[in-house]
């Protein structure tokens, strides 16, 4: 590589007269290198490679059983919340990337039941529906599956409800997932129930 430079240099040696034919045979010898693959972007940040191993992180979780109706511990959202909410006691976790990880029932006036695994992030008041529940006991993964924010107005606000209530204070998880389930069972003995 320097070879090739070198001899295009010392053909067309650097004068005034011959300046331009000096710079165009080195220009010539440089693009006839091979091309070199760089793993180093200048561009990329230092944690690149950490948000990488989070994106990977969290994807390293398991869909859990489906919920059974004795595991079913309910929650009050608000007057005005069409459905009844409940929270699978078996599936609570709460695991070492800082996410809650749960399965959450609504069940219209109907009886019909909406069933989902979420998550719920306190350091960015953020929600995530990871997989949708089927009657026949199967998950199937949820499209579109990205972080949000946990809206506190409007119609959905069982997130906000677990978030606010149970699981997050001042952007961190309450404690473990014993303890969250017994603040839960606390409040549904009527304890802060209007």
């Amino acid at each position: 590589m320097t070879e090739q430079i070198t001899k295009a240099m010392q053909k067309f040696p650097f004068n005034k007269k011959n300046r331009m034919a000096g710079v165009l045979a080195t220009a010539i010898a440089l693009t006839s290198l091979p091309c070199l693959a760089w793993s180093w972007n200048p561009f990329q940040s230092d944690d690149a490679d950490a948000k990488e191993k989070a994106v990977v992180a969290e994807f390293d979780w398991q869909l859990p059983t489906p919920p059974a109706d004795e595991n079913l511990l309910p929650f009050y959202v608000s007057k005005t919340t069409h459905q009844a909410f409940a929270i699978d006691m078996k599936s609570l976790s709460v695991d070492a990337d800082a996410v809650i990880r749960f399965t959450i029932v609504g069940t219209s006036a109907a009886g019909a039941k909406n069933i989902s695994y979420e998550g719920i992030r306190c350091n960015s008041f953020e929600k995530r529906i990871y997989a949708l529940g089927h009657a026949d006991g199967t998950w199937a993964r949820a499209r579109d599956s990205e972080w949000q924010t946990i809206a506190v107005k409007g119609a959905n606000l069982q997130h906000a409800e677990l978030a606010q209530n149970y699981f997050c204070s001042n952007g961190q998880i309450t404690g473990k997932a014993e303890q969250i389930l017994q603040t839960m069972r606390y409040h549904k003995n009527g304890l802060t129930q209007p």
